[in-house]
């Protein structure tokens, strides 16, 4: 089965590696050919007939004629796409779309079309090609691949969104499929606890040669789980159930007996692990695992640096740099972040860190990047997205050929991420507006600061009136809950426990004072102060200027 699997991959990998091999020789003709690809064939859409792509020849052309966008200012053409429009920003009408959280609290609708899937599927294909190599036992035993729901809804036009990530694992080959441990309805139970109780008795069930998933966070909550409800996932294993049941989702529980048989052998091997260990770790259990593939960059790389304390000493491939809008990257090398920048799927323009804030910034293409220098990268996709500041800071590692290598370092612009959740400063406003008005707090000022080490955020608040404790306490979980609302990834983290509840620091009367004062010291002026909402560190003037914590354990 192994050298049948190998061989299917090889197959299914080998072209599109071929072909991102010879654009990477000559990524400025490489990136030309695509963006002209991508303009004739959507000339006569509303965007394309707006902006006059019939007369663009250049990228000369096209830069005058398409301004940067952010999402907000793509949401015009999206909502007539989502009431069912036709060729409005591409002339292939979207499959579905993808939900990521929006800036303004309302969620986006990323297009996507046939053309963008097919070459995302074809992406994870190349990515298979280029592991066999360095690892060619990783397919020798059960694969773990988790992901998303492929539809989490409709719109009301009908079109669905969801996870294109579920839905090429329920596209892939039938004979891939078949090492896969966990069956596809597992990802569609709506209950977090119950999905990652599910992953962990099917996962568990089998020798595992292969595990991936984008975020290592996850990866830690299903070793968590797997030791937590190891008595009732290996009694499940042993008589064949599948350890609890749903009231809510009694077809899928149905759907998941169907894969279920008693493995009273495997059952005995975990139970033996169980009682050494007093534990159920993923090193203990498969101890057939050659790779796993996750991010290892930005916020999320120091959960990844944690693995190997669940998954024992494995080699690491990062599964490239991706998001709702694009995957951008493919990595070729264990154990790092970088990867070679798609030139055969979006066209790409770069501004470089330092001028990302002035009016007119530079910009470069793929070709022209320094080695070491970070640049914010503006996307144009097959799925419709022209120009598109995606809000991300990437830095130059290397070349591959005359192609950059590149590695995700942090969202830029009143943005950040620890695992996925993408706030923004528009939505801690939002939030801390609703329990100001819910408590009547009077509110001086706030600073949100994530901490990707405990996976959770620290809110910074002045008042001028503490209310009791026992508010405090209160206060805490509506902020939550109200991020929550404004966020559906935030919600979505905080459910499946990869986030967890913000710690609130009440701070001395004065704080904000004391530091505009220092920067004022500093040499800015009053008009070049601004308040920091959203930090990206600590900073050890704020804590020495800390009251009182609430919820300083973490949950």
């Amino acid at each position: 089965m192994s050298l049948l699997l190998t061989s299917v991959a090889t197959l299914y990998g080998w072209r599109q590696a071929k072909e991102l091999d010879r654009a990477a020789s000559n990524p400025e003709a490489a990136q030309k050919k695509l963006l002209m690809r991508i303009i004739s064939q959507n000339s006569d859409t509303v965007f394309g007939r707006e902006h006059g792509f019939n007369q663009i020849k250049t990228f000369s052309d096209y830069s005058s004629a398409v301004p940067i966008r952010e999402f907000e200012e793509f949401r015009l053409y999206i909502n007539r796409i989502v009431k069912g429009e036709m060729s409005v920003l591409t002339a292939e009408f979207p499959t579905m779309f993808t939900l990521t959280s929006g800036t303004t609290g309302e969620p986006k609708y990323i297009p996507v079309t046939p053309t963008s899937e097919k070459l995302s599927s074809n992406l994870m294909k190349q990515w298979l090609y280029r592991i066999l190599p360095s690892h060619p036992q990783c397919l020798s035993g059960g694969i773990v691949g988790i992901v998303s729901p492929a539809i989490e809804g409709y719109t009301p036009s009908g079109i669905p969104y969801g996870s294109v990530s579920g839905r090429i694992y329920q596209q892939i080959h039938s004979m891939i499929r078949r090492s896969y441990a966990i069956p596809y309805p597992v990802f569609e139970l709506k209950d977090y606890d119950q999905r990652y109780l599910a992953i962990a008795r099917f996962a568990l069930a089998r020798q595992i040669s292969f595990l991936s998933t984008p975020n290592p966070t996850t990866l830690l909550r299903l070793a968590e789980v797997g030791t937590a409800q190891k008595e009732g996932i290996i009694r499940a294993i042993y008589d064949g159930s599948l350890g609890f049941n749903s009231s809510e989702q009694p077809e899928i529980v149905s759907q998941l007996q169907q894969h279920i048989r008693p493995q009273k052998q495997r059952a005995i091997e975990l139970e033996k692990i169980a009682t050494t260990t007093d534990a159920l770790l993923p090193k203990d259990c498969w101890r057939q695992l050659r790779l796993i593939g996750c991010w290892l960059g930005g916020s999320v790389g120091i959960h990844a640096q944690k693995l190997a304390l669940y998954y024992g000493n494995v080699d690491i491939r990062d599964l490239g740099y991706l998001s709702s809008e694009a995957r951008i990257t493919i990595p070729y090398q264990d154990n790092t972040p970088s990867g070679i920048l798609g030139l055969t799927l979006n066209y790409c323009e770069f501004i470089p860190e330092e001028e990302l804030d002035t009016p007119d910034p530079p910009i470069f293409l793929s070709h022209q990047l320094e080695l070491g220098k970070r640049y914010s990268i503006l996307l144009t996709t097959t799925a419709g997205l022209y120009r598109y500041q995606i809000y991300d800071i990437v830095e130059v590692t290397g070349f591959y050929g005359g192609t950059p290598l590149l590695a995700f370092v942090r969202k830029s612009k009143d943005m950040t991420n620890i695992t996925g959740e993408k706030i923004h400063v528009n939505h801690l406003l939002k939030a801390m507006e609703a329990v100001e008005k819910e408590f009547n707090l009077a509110i001086v000022t706030y600073r949100f600061v994530p901490i990707p080490e405990e996976l959770r955020y620290h809110l910074l608040l002045e008042l001028l009136e503490s209310p009791p404790d026992s508010v405090m306490e209160q206060l805490i979980l509506a902020i939550d809950a109200e991020l929550a609302k404004i966020n559906c990834e935030y919600a979505q983290k905080r459910q499946s426990k990869r986030l967890n509840l913000p710690c609130l620091h009440i701070m001395r009367n004065g704080w904000s004072e004391t530091q505009m004062r220092r920067e004022m010291n500093n040499g800015r002026t009053s008009t070049q102060y601004k308040w920091k909402v959203l930090c990206e560190k600590l900073p050890k003037s704020d804590l020495e200027e800390v009251m009182k914590t609430f919820n300083n354990h973490i949950v």
